[in-house]
């Protein structure tokens, strides 16, 4: 952890106010726009990627592909310090897993597997940076009355594709399902623009896992996503269980400051007490729904039955 500087240039407090204003807040990840509203069985996969290379190149032979979501509507998570409520998360990526070896390679959807709602952190930034006596920070705690300024919000974004997805964890409790790395974008007028937990090369590797046992559930379909016994797809529904992590660890932040240059790094980690180790903090998925959904029989359409799998996909699009 970075300590407090000795001294501070008595013109960063003015950068500082002068950007005050600037930097607006966002309220959804452009990813979300690539999704899909789908028909019946197939609602879960919005934003399935039925036509990366990888997937259409599966025979249904050697390889099959499928695809996974994974929906939670609240949660909680602890960082360091820090604890805050989660709003929905919505975790998909395709899986192209070998018929022999039973390795599974995930597949993640353009603009990344996982879309998380804003987040507020609880007391904002007066309650992640303040008080503190350096008069810099303390130049800005002041100026906080103000709720719009106060205001933290968290965005959970991917920060890589997730790997290691295991589906019989999945039907089970205790196991880790897969590992998926993140960031969580903080935004706020003073800490700027690019203020991260976690980065692309030092993520946050969530490795999430049921903690009770979830509801099985089968069920056959067609193209249009309508169920159908005798379908030429099959979706399995495991719901009803919470799902969480509470081994991993919590980088320190990076790129907090108006200037986009880390200039207020070491008062937010001073407070939220980051980097954290594994142990220290957690995270839980309320009522997590995870849906599974492949060709029923993939080597009747080999060797193209990535490109069935696609096409189905398609076809269950809303018009």
């Amino acid at each position: 952890m970075s300590a407090a500087p000795s001294r501070v240039r008595p013109a960063l407090l003015g950068a500082l106010v002068a950007v005050a204003v600037g930097i607006p807040l966002s309220t959804s990840p452009a990813s979300a726009a690539s999704a899909q509203a789908m028909n019946g069985n197939w609602a879960p996969f919005s934003r399935c990627p039925v036509d990366d290379p990888a997937m259409l190149a599966a025979d249904g032979s050697t390889d099959i592909a499928i695809c996974v979501a994974s929906h939670s509507d609240s949660g909680s998570i602890k960082l360091g310090n820090t604890a805050a409520t989660t709003g929905a998360n919505d975790l998909q990526f395709g899986v192209v897993r070998n018929a022999s070896t039973g390795v599974a390679r995930v597949v993640a959807p353009q603009g990344g597997s996982i879309i998380g709602a804003p987040t507020e952190i609880p007391g904002g930034l007066l309650g992640i940076m303040c008080p503190n006596g350096v008069p810099v920070i303390s130049g800005i705690c002041n100026q906080l009355a103000d709720v719009n300024l106060n205001r933290v919000v968290a965005t959970v974004e991917s920060a890589g594709t997730p790997s290691n997805f295991d589906l019989s964890a999945g039907m089970q409790s205790g196991k880790v399902i897969v590992d998926i790395p993140v960031r969580i974008h903080l935004e706020n007028t003073f800490l700027g623009s690019k203020c991260y937990i976690g980065t692309s090369s030092s993520p946050v590797v969530l490795r999430p896992q049921n903690l009770t046992a979830p509801a099985l559930a089968s069920q056959r379909f067609d193209a249009s996503g309508t169920p159908n016994t005798r379908g030429l797809l099959n979706r399995v529904a495991l719901t009803g269980n919470n799902q969480g992590d509470s081994g991993f660890a919590v980088p320190a932040v990076s790129g907090c400051g108006p200037l986009t240059l880390g200039e207020l790094n070491w008062a937010v980690n001073l407070k939220t007490g980051l980097p954290s180790a594994a142990g220290n903090n957690n995270l839980v998925l309320n009522n997590a729904s995870t849906y599974t959904a492949g060709l029923t029989a993939p080597g009747s359409s080999a060797p193209s039955a990535g490109q069935a799998l696609s096409d189905s996909w398609h076809a269950g699009v809303v018009q």
